[in-house]
């Protein structure tokens, strides 16, 4: 059985990531996860995992394709929406001034109203909503899920959505050949056809 590795556990690289092994008709069994993206390279590169699930938006995708690119290849790409996102507030915060948030997600919300927004390059909106809960930030932007599991903890600022993310699956085979790769039943191929 080929086996992925992806970033986790409770964030949208998992729940894409088990999407894209459902699609192809895999299990959970097949999927690994790790806290950093680099970690997720190297048990490719070491034959720990056969592939790598990395959404491109992530502050590390750059990163990992230029450091690797000898070695560690994009062998497929999908589309996939996300877990629904929200900027939050403690409850016990009655004048939010600090927001945290990971950098790749700074442009998906107004961030004008607080007076520091704490950018992280790299981590997880876990690790976020868990910093938030231990007070280091008056707000953040993380799944509207944790507002709808504890309401008695944060309040709602802004409820943004999906966003419609592209996901990159690397591998140790170089999938092309010199060659575009491109899906002939893609959105565009079949708007081209009409």
């Amino acid at each position: 059985m080929k086996t992925f590795v992806t970033m986790g556990p409770g964030t949208n690289h998992d729940l894409v990531a088990r999407r894209y092994l459902g699609f192809h008709g895999l299990g959970p069994e097949a999927l690994t996860f790790v806290d950093r993206p680099e970690q997720g390279a190297e048990r490719v590169l070491q034959g720990k995992a056969d592939y790598f699930i990395l959404c491109s938006v992530h502050a590390d995708a750059p990163a990992i394709t230029g450091r690797h690119f000898r070695s560690l290849f994009i062998v497929d790409t999908f589309i996939s929406p996300s877990k629904p996102l929200a900027v939050v507030t403690r409850k016990d915060v009655a004048q939010p001034r600090s927001l945290g948030l990971l950098t790749p997600t700074l442009d998906y919300a107004d961030t004008a109203r607080w007076s520091e927004v704490i950018a992280e390059p790299d981590g997880s909106i876990v690790q976020i909503w868990q910093r938030l809960l231990a007070g280091e930030f008056d707000s953040a932007l993380v799944y509207l899920e944790y507002a709808e599991q504890f309401p008695d903890k944060v309040v709602v600022d802004q409820t943004l959505g999906s966003p419609d993310d592209a996901w990159l699956v690397f591998g140790r085979e170089r999938a092309s050949n010199g060659g575009l790769i491109a899906d002939k039943d893609s959105a565009v191929a079949r708007c081209l056809k009409s």
